[in-house]
């Protein structure tokens, strides 16, 4: 038996080693900064809003005019017959050349512009505004989400910290009880059953002292991902509370509906829909394009038959024109489309008041629930109050020997239960206050 007991003390000692971490602190604010910068969710919402600011662009409206240049040569290589009436006999003659060649080039610059298309263009260039608008919204989304999943994790760790410090208390308590009932069993004073409840309770707390720490270093690979780092898990964290003071039901629910992300994006979306009701009414008016080119032409003929043909002809002009182009009837096309985007802007109005229905709902649950933990929060301080005095007393009475071990370690869980119970509801709390801060947009103006 206490070749069995070395062994597994051995095998803490090294379960330890192998799991152990340094005390470089990593604060909450420091784990902020980094997720900001490294987080790969992020950064590719931020690549989408770069790529809506360049759809919004004047540059992608159709306001500016288009100019394109043009540019050509031909060469070409024929036998030619012509026939003909010779003026001297009135009879028909013939002519006939080999390798008349013909040489031309040409360039023209080219610019059109479209004066008027019904306003479309201008409908359309406030719709990529609402649309990038939209993307800083999503991209806030983003951050929040980012938010609530970083602080999630990390209030996990620490949870898992402070509930591995009490693992540990808890070992180290059966340790010394067992080490007191291998001297009272050696002199004959307690039982071997005794020394050997006391063993198995060592045994118990040393597995779940090992598997805290393997849950914590599992959780902390797990922000990683989030920091957006490849690093070892080497850090501890803040362990440390603070609450922050939320304003009355009304004023959140008030501030709720009007800052939420997921409502205000619902709300550009209704505004896209209405540009785009009247972008699809733009295609009933009439589309008055303005054209212009300037060109220059070159044309080289050699070994003519005709020797009355032009050896060169060079031109050069200016040309402009108005082009005005009605679509008066597209088969019921137009009409479609209209009454498709109608629709579309009527569902998502529709969206909108069922978004705020479920925000509504989910804020009121979370609420309720927030001053429920609060209240357990106060309630498990006072057990722990309770459960520590009366450890105290049960440790007192077990040393006289007026109390029976069990009876002592049941003391001992109860003091656990009571430390680890009050340790979950201080990081619950917590956690529902981080709801409450994202379903009112308040999340990422607050300290932590």
């Amino acid at each position: 038996m206490k070749m069995h007991y070395k062994r597994f003390v051995t095998f803490l000692l090294l379960a330890s080693s192998f799991f152990g971490f340094s005390q470089e602190i990593l604060t909450k604010q420091e784990a902020l900064e980094i997720t900001l910068k490294n987080n790969f969710g992020i950064k590719i919402a931020k690549n989408n809003l770069k790529i809506a600011k360049n759809n919004s662009s004047i540059l992608n409206s159709g306001f500016l005019p288009s100019a394109a240049i043009t540019s050509g040569a031909d060469y070409r290589r024929n036998n030619q017959k012509i026939v003909f009436t010779d003026p001297s006999t009135g009879n028909d003659a013939e002519r006939v050349g080999n390798g008349v060649v013909t040489k031309t080039l040409n360039s023209n610059l080219g610019f059109n512009y479209t004066l008027f298309d019904g306003l479309g263009r201008k409908y359309n260039y406030k719709q990529l505004k609402e649309t990038y608008n939209l993307s800083e919204l999503q991209v806030r989304e983003t951050i929040e989400n980012t938010y609530v999943q970083l602080f999630t994790i990390y209030f996990q760790i620490a949870r898992l910290s402070e509930n591995k410090d009490n693992l540990k208390e808890a070992l180290s308590i059966s340790q010394k009880r067992l080490k007191r009932a291998k001297y009272q069993y050696e002199f004959g004073q307690a039982t071997k059953l005794e020394f050997l409840n006391a063993q198995v309770d060592v045994n118990n707390d040393s597995i779940n002292y090992i598997n805290a720490k393997q849950q914590l270093s599992n959780a902390k690979r797990g922000l990683n991902v989030i920091l957006g780092v490849d690093r070892e898990t080497t850090y501890s964290v803040e362990t440390k509370v603070d609450y922050n003071k939320l304003m009355n039901y009304e004023e959140l629910e008030s501030k709720t509906l009007k800052n939420n992300s997921l409502l205000k994006q619902n709300e550009k979306n209704i505004a896209i829909r209405e540009f785009n009701i009247k972008v699809s009414k733009a295609n009933y008016f009439p589309t008055l394009n303005f054209n212009a080119s300037y060109g220059l032409n070159r044309t080289e003929n050699e070994n003519l038959v005709n020797p009355f043909g032009a050896r060169l002809i060079t031109s050069n002009g200016l040309n402009a024109g108005l082009n005005l182009q009605w679509n008066i009837f597209d088969g019921g096309a137009r009409k479609t489309r209209v009454k498709n985007a109608v629709i579309a802007l009527d569902n998502e109005k529709i969206a909108l008041e069922q978004q705020k229905v479920t925000i509504k709902n989910n804020l009121k649950n979370t609420w309720e629930n927030y001053n429920n933990q609060l209240f357990i929060l106060k309630a498990q301080e006072q057990n722990v109050l309770t459960t520590e005095n009366n450890f105290n007393r049960t440790e007192e009475r077990f040393k006289l020997g007026q109390i029976t071990s069990v009876e002592f370690r049941q003391a001992q869980i109860n003091l656990l239960n009571a430390r680890t119970s009050l340790n979950n509801a201080k990081f619950d709390a917590k956690l529902i206050e981080l709801q409450l801060l994202q379903l009112s947009g308040d999340i990422l103006n607050v300290s932590f």
